[in-house]
């Protein structure tokens, strides 16, 4: 099986070398450039930190040294980025940012101090607002930027169109859409879409796919699991 990787460069990387020792070949096509920005934040009063993407956990170790908060992650993959990081407590969700929401509101109480949200400029989900409305202080800080490509490479094209691309995996409706732009003029040859969540498909489902699969659960495992269904 061979899969075309839309994912960021830094998530690209160790995801291919995943799907390798499982017999699936990948082209790495990222449609996303994550740039750091100096966002300001304030850690006094901060009772616990939330990340929902590897990119906010990445693009905060790089602006401070703190590794002492309790961190909340999303899901498995940006858990894994905080233990990488240096954060000893971090609990995930194993979902979405309804998910995580429902995570602070079983483990934080409201009155112990703020969340702060490390993030990009751009929010999938009301993170916020769901945390507010239980009467949480929550902080954004928004500490990095995606940028989405411009074009698909020739290499891309080529083995898509060619059919030797069984497989394009998307994980973030942005993405979907910014691939759906790109590829919208070429063709997909006999390519399946697979997607990490129903937002997710619903994004990419302006393409002609053979099919569109989407994981049993918002996880990488689980949209690695939808793969080997089809190896």
């Amino acid at each position: 099986m061979n899969v075309l990787i839309t994912r960021p460069q830094e998530d690209a990387a160790p995801l291919a070398e995943t799907l390798m020792r499982l017999g699936i070949e990948s082209l790495v096509e990222p449609m996303l450039t994550i740039r750091f920005i100096d966002g300001d934040f304030d850690l006094d009063g901060v009772q616990a930190l939330l990340m929902t993407s590897a990119n906010g956990v990445r693009a905060f170790a790089a602006r401070t040294e703190s590794r002492n908060f309790s961190v909340y992650a999303v899901g498995d993959a940006t858990q894994r980025t905080a233990r990488a990081a240096g954060f000893e407590t971090v609990e995930t969700a194993s979902g979405d940012v309804e998910a995580l929401a429902n995570l602070v509101g079983e483990r934080l109480d409201p009155t112990g101090g703020a969340l702060l949200h490390p993030a990009g400029s751009r929010l999938a989900g009301d993170l916020g607002g769901r945390l507010e409305a239980k009467g949480y202080s929550y902080r954004r800080a928004v500490l990095y930027q995606a940028e989405p490509a411009t074009a698909l490479s020739d290499r891309s094209l080529a083995a898509l169109s060619s059919g030797a691309i069984d497989g394009v995996l998307l994980y973030s409706p942005r993405t979907a859409r910014a691939f759906v732009e790109l590829a919208r003029p070429h063709s997909l040859g006999d390519a399946r879409a697979f997607c990490l969540s129903p937002a997710v498909a619903e994004a990419a489902a302006a393409l002609p796919w053979r099919s569109i699969e989407t994981a049993a659960r918002p996880e990488q495992a689980a949209l690695i699991e939808l793969l080997r269904q089809f190896n």
